[in-house]
């Protein structure tokens, strides 16, 4: 393939996988569906059924929905039919008015909203049926956040996408898992600037969370309240220490039902959260030109978006480690590192947190993206002093791109169980409450 060719594919995947979502992207994925029937239906929704795959569940269950200050499926599915804009896809909820808010808090009190897990072969699958004024409207998703597959009015077929087989690679997928971490160095260092100048708008909302997260109480207050410690002397504000509290801060305000759109990453706000603050921060600190700061986001979330390419959509691994081996090829540039740095890094970051289980979303997300920024410095450090995991070590290959191959083995095959054993554990756990 033609090098300018090439590029313009990773741009393509850049605008595809990078872009803003208000909320965390599981229950707005059903809150999307659910404003999508709505518009179908064209009455007034008086009752919701949705069902979403078991990994939906997963993610949906604990998360705050900005703007409603409840956690859940049912007040997303709910708040998504009464008030959703439905041409907002990720950024269905952006508008909501408190009298929508207090009508879907009314309509799940009254227990006319139900959230069952559908038996589908789908990882990300979420569905909403609607009823109003004597007739229904069904909208189901599959296989990405927005991608609407069925629509039904009254049970006959308005729209049915074809079906795709359970193996299919995407023609994306596929160009990404032919990509090396050469390539998109060379892309993210050598590409004209114009084609990724609007990386920039990562920083600018994702900097917006983290001084939401940082001056407000959101969330677990984990960036909150390591701001206030600087003070006693308990934290500094030393690279890694800022790195981490002001990635923690956009987190807590992210889950915690902040109302403003985080930049994602490959479908995740978090992710997208991961792979961006701890390059701005460094990018502060050594004083970065704005070029720089464009291109050291463009490697991040170009290599997270790489990374991520060899992983299952939703799985029983913190994508949030994977984003942050992003972020830190991002900081390792910006701090004078150069491709052997880069694939040290990688190195390093395999032989560290990764392994850290998605136990679905919530307020303690929060303390898996401080974990794996705390990853993403050390190995950082210990790349610009010429030092690696080997690749005798676990995981960790001599080659960085088959070490990024054994992490997506690990998720898709290794973590299966894992994935179904969580579910179960939320689902039945606090039986020793009473």
């Amino acid at each position: 393939m033609e090098l300018e060719e090439m590029w313009e594919k990773m741009v393509d995947c850049l605008h595809k996988e990078v872009k803003p979502a208000t909320g965390c992207t599981e229950p707005i994925s059903l809150a999307y569906a659910s404003a999508v029937a709505a518009e179908k239906l064209g009455q007034p929704v008086e009752k919701i059924e949705a069902r979403v795959s078991a990994n939906m569940m997963k993610n949906g269950m604990a998360v705050i929905v900005p703007g409603t200050e409840t956690p859940g499926l049912y007040i997303a599915a709910a708040v998504g039919a009464l008030g959703g804009d439905p041409k907002g896809g990720l950024q269905v909820l952006k508008r909501l008015s408190p009298d929508v808010v207090r009508k879907g808090k009314k309509m799940v009190a009254d227990k006319l909203v139900s959230v069952d897990i559908a038996d589908v072969p789908n990882v990300l699958y979420s569905e909403a049926k609607v009823y109003g004024g004597g007739h229904t409207a069904r909208v189901c998703i599959a296989d990405d956040h927005t991608n609407v597959v069925r629509i039904e009015k009254d049970d006959a077929v308005l729209f049915e996408a074809p079906p795709r087989k359970s193996d299919e690679v995407s023609p994306e997928e596929q160009f990404l898992n032919n990509l090396t971490l050469k390539d998109v160095y060379q892309f993210a260092t050598e590409c004209p600037i114009d084609d990724i100048r609007f990386m920039e708008e990562a920083a600018k909302l994702n900097e917006e969370l983290s001084k939401v997260g940082l001056s407000e109480k959101y969330g677990h207050c984990i960036g909150y309240t390591m701001k206030s410690e600087i003070h006693t002397g308990f934290l500094s504000n030393a690279l890694q220490d800022m790195i981490i509290m002001k990635t923690a801060g956009a987190s807590d305000a992210r889950m915690g039902g902040a109302p403003l759109p985080a930049m994602t990453n490959s479908g995740s706000g978090n992710q997208g959260i991961t792979a961006t603050i701890p390059v701005v921060v460094t990018a502060q600190k050594v004083k970065a030109s704005k070029e720089q700061l464009i291109r050291a986001l463009t490697m991040s979330h170009m290599t997270a978006i790489y990374i991520h390419s060899f992983l299952p959509k939703l799985s029983a691994l913190c994508a949030c480690g994977t984003a942050a081996m992003g972020a830190a090829t991002g900081m390792v540039w910006l701090l004078g590192g150069k491709f052997q740095d880069v694939q040290d890094t990688i190195s390093n970051m395999t032989g560290d947190h990764i392994g850290m289980v998605c136990d679905g979303a919530g307020n303690s997300c929060t303390l898996k993206v401080a974990t794996a920024c705390d990853a993403a410095c050390r190995a950082v450090m210990l790349s610009l002093h010429n030092i690696r995991v080997t690749g005798s070590e676990g995981l960790v290959s001599n080659n960085p791109d088959e070490s990024i191959r054994n992490i997506g083995e690990l998720a898709k095959k290794g973590m299966e169980q894992t994935d179904k054993e969580i579910l179960q554990i939320m689902l039945h756990k606090n039986k020793l409450d009473a």
